[in-house]
């Protein structure tokens, strides 16, 4: 499934990008089934060669037919990830793509942040963290750049636009696992 998903992620973008692509569509719904039902996906592009981030954009409820949510997602990444400016075409053979699969978010009772802490797995654990109407969720993969349990919540309490202490007040999380496919 791994070459599909990248496939189709990479058509996407190249649609996008007004450029030819030879994805059959009909063939991969054929082949791999799963891709009509409903999914949520992630797709995240990075540089070459340091994988810097270059966009990442996704869905957490799954409510549409998983190959168009990674479709719409890559060309979001691609295009209208507002903390970059559109992938240009000259880009294009320095990036990798990455597509996550998630599970459906499962809320997480907690009663204080230690109880927080030993609950959630790190570098398996995806992260929805909710409070008011502000929210924010990092993927299981940015335990990678940010293993220590403070300054993952730290940041992920920034990227709500909340106060890097949030976990004070007592957010709702929710958390998930993902399927990784990598460009190779």
């Amino acid at each position: 499934m791994n070459d599909i998903v990248i496939a189709l992620a990479k058509a996407a973008i190249l649609v996008a990008l007004n450029q030819p692509e030879n994805f059959d569509l009909e063939y991969a719904l054929k082949t791999y089934p799963s891709l009509e039902e409903n999914g949520a996906a992630f797709v995240t592009i990075n540089t070459e060669p340091n994988e810097q981030l270059r966009g990442c954009i996704g869905s957490l409820q799954a409510y549409r037919p998983l190959y168009k949510d990674i479709i719409s997602n890559a060309q979001a990444a691609a295009l209208r990830d507002p903390r970059f400016s559109p992938l240009k075409l000259e880009e294009l053979e320095h990036i990798k793509i990455e597509v996550s699969i998630l599970s459906e978010p499962q809320p997480l009772s907690y009663d204080t942040i230690e109880d927080l802490r030993s609950k959630v797995v790190p570098f398996q654990d995806g992260i929805v963290l909710k409070l008011n109407d502000k929210h924010a969720t990092y993927l299981p993969q940015v335990w990678e750049q940010l293993p220590r349990f403070d300054d993952f919540f730290s940041s992920l309490c920034l990227k709500a636009n909340l106060s890097n202490d949030c976990l004070a007040q007592h957010p709702e999380i929710s958390t998930y696992r993902v399927k990784k496919y990598k460009e190779k």
